[in-house]
């Protein structure tokens, strides 16, 4: 448990209050654990200015039975400004379950929210929430490498049919002029595609 108040103390949260009504029971708990609570919303339709606003570190949602409006104002929040979510909620089905954690909910705590669970919680949220950006992030750097990649074989294909250069010879060509420009390989490959459309549109 020590481990779970140290990671826990400092940490700046919002509060959203989903219809469940027990804020002050989570603010005297956050407190307790060194926690500052930067705000407490009780629209869904401000959860994502209130995260643009006030940057907390982690986010709290206390709900009967999360609404479709809070749950797709979090998945706006997830694709733009991401971090940990935590969910406490009544509702244990397996439909409002899976919307959430589609929605980039970190925890999703079925019935019982009580105050000693609060900080292992926020360890659990915290630590799926890193790994998940981690693999987020992995995901979208092979997506740009297979990007570039796609783009240096597109602009070789186009220096070979009007230079009637062979491939070698092509992706000579490309990389001697991102050498004398400065530039990345992929950078001058969408230069030599974008040129070949606007001299040869389609």
């Amino acid at each position: 448990m020590s481990d779970s108040l140290s990671l826990a103390q400092g940490l700046r949260v919002l509060l959203i209050d989903d219809g469940a009504h027990r804020g002050a029971l989570i603010s005297d708990e956050l407190a307790r654990l060194g926690c500052e609570v930067v705000g407490v919303v009780e629209q869904a339709t401000l959860i994502h200015d209130c995260v643009l606003r006030l940057k907390p570190d982690v986010v709290i949602v206390d709900s009967e039975s999360p609404t479709r409006d809070t749950v797709e104002m979090l998945a706006t929040v997830s694709e733009t400004m991401p971090r940990p979510v935590v969910m406490f909620s009544e509702d244990g089905g397996d439909d409002p379950m899976r919307r959430a954690l589609k929605a980039g909910v970190s925890a999703y705590v079925v019935a019982g929210l009580r105050a000693e669970r609060l900080a292992p919680v926020l360890q659990v949220a915290i630590a799926r929430f890193e790994q998940d950006l981690a693999l987020r992030q992995e995901l979208g750097k092979a997506q740009a490498q297979l990007a570039s990649r796609k783009s240096v074989e597109k602009a070789k294909g186009i220096l070979m049919s009007e230079l009637g250069l062979d491939e070698d010879a092509a992706y000579k060509r490309l990389r001697k002029l991102a050498m004398d420009r400065g530039e990345a390989l992929a950078a001058v490959a969408e230069r030599v595609i974008d040129a070949h459309s606007l001299l040869r549109p389609c």
